[in-house]
């Protein structure tokens, strides 16, 4: 192995970590990987819903409120880097008039990141049913407040973790 990817420290299995190293794509670099991805699997999902295909009361406009709070999060250009370097730009954005969904994977193994505004509290809904360590977890969402979805830290980590530890879409979703 060579050495840029090995480090000094045993892991607490006893072995040796391996580390890996980013693929900062550039916009260029990550379009052609899409579109090769795309024509290879030739997949029957499009990348956006066509506008004849949505109803007549569907919405895909924020509310100014919701684009507001999405903003001043950041969590669209965080997501949308995750989707260039990751997903090879193979997600899917939604908007609606209260939220934003960010969607991935094909059938069975479809995820999402869905966030949605009320009462100014950004909210992120979570994979797990039961209210875990963080203040701000009720049990099946994440609400953020101002203070906290303004910090770029906080936001990285929470969408990292959505990332991570996706929602599952049932296939009739």
């Amino acid at each position: 192995m060579p050495e840029k990817y090995r480090s000094d420290r045993p892991s607490q299995s006893g072995k040796q970590p391996i580390l890996g190293q980013g693929h900062s794509l550039s916009d260029t670099e990550g379009e052609m990987i899409k579109q090769m991805i795309r024509e290879e699997q030739h997949p029957s999902r499009k990348l956006f819903i066509p506008q004849e295909d949505l109803a007549a009361e569907a919405t895909t406009t924020m509310s100014p409120a919701t684009a507001h709070v999405i903003g001043m999060s950041r969590i669209r250009p965080i997501l949308d880097m995750f989707n260039r370097d990751f997903l090879y730009g193979q997600g899917r954005f939604d908007a609606y008039k209260d939220g934003l969904i960010f969607k991935w994977g094909d059938g069975y193994s479809r995820r999402h990141i869905w966030a949605t505004v009320e009462n100014d509290n950004l909210i992120l809904e979570t994979s797990h049913a039961k209210k875990c360590d963080k203040p701000y977890c009720n049990g099946t969402h994440h609400v953020l407040t101002p203070d906290l979805y303004t910090n770029i830290e906080l936001i990285n980590q929470e969408l990292g973790e959505r990332f991570r530890r996706p929602v599952y879409e049932t296939p009739e979703d």
